[in-house]
């Protein structure tokens, strides 16, 4: 058994994709982020970064104690040689699935972070010029993957976890553009992905982790995510629920 500590995080439905791809046993557990239950003691055990995805494993190939894990591409990498599975074999197509993991982890998802943070949540004085630096940098990430894809179904050779890393920012486009229709094998790609059961079942499964919304401190959520320096700084703030 599996746990998943969720949040509606990109970060966190590729590793539920991974999970349900293999055919694991696994729970989702929902970490209410917005109130700051990713800064308690016994999560900060898991995860100390305080983040989300985290995963313990109740199982490990060891056969030890339980193993706790943070870090999506981490997770992910462990998993695949946990099961054997989404992760070539193959020299070169190995390094290159690797290659487009850590480019997602390092590029396109703080950057996509950092976009959808100048959009919804940062001090109005400061939009224009981080929506104009983040989006457009996003958009170069969509151009860069679009430029691999292009005569490959897959980011390396075979469906594998390059390909689940990157899906969950992928997805999230319509937050930054009305559509990815000018990369035509960036959309062919995310097309085919979002047509797997195993991804369908994710998706479904962590959102029914998540709890309903209770009422929405806004000062409580502005300290949770930002720190008390940067709420000071914040004004209004955007629903975060859209």
């Amino acid at each position: 058994m599996i746990d998943l500590y969720v949040e509606g995080s990109p970060a966190v439905f590729k590793v539920a994709m991974m999970l349900e791809e293999c055919g694991m046993e696994w729970a989702a557990h929902h970490l209410a982020v917005g109130e700051g239950a990713q800064h308690t003691p016994e999560f900060r055990a898991i995860s100390p970064n305080g983040k989300v995805p985290a995963i313990v494993d109740h199982a490990p190939a060891d056969g030890g104690e339980p193993l706790a894990m943070f870090e999506s591409g981490a997770i992910l990498t462990y998993l695949a040689e946990k099961t054997g599975r989404f992760l070539p074999a193959g020299l070169r197509d190995r390094a290159t699935a690797m290659q487009w993991l850590f480019w997602q982890s390092s590029g396109l998802s703080p950057l996509s972070g950092q976009a959808i943070h100048f959009i919804r949540y940062a001090p109005e004085e400061t939009r224009a010029y981080g929506q104009l630096r983040y989006i457009g940098e996003v958009k170069r990430h969509w151009q860069v993957l679009d430029g691999q894809l292009k005569g490959r179904e897959w980011i390396a050779g075979e469906y594998s976890i390059a390909d689940m890393g990157c899906y969950g920012w992928v997805n999230i486009y319509d937050r930054f553009a009305d559509s990815i229709d000018e990369y035509q094998d960036l959309k062919r790609w995310h097309a085919a992905i979002a047509a797997r059961e195993p991804v369908k079942r994710a998706y479904e499964k962590v959102m029914g982790a998540k709890r309903a919304d209770g009422p929405f401190d806004e000062s409580l959520f502005q300290r949770s995510m930002f720190g008390e320096a940067a709420a000071s700084r914040m004004g209004a703030l955007a629903s975060p629920r859209g």
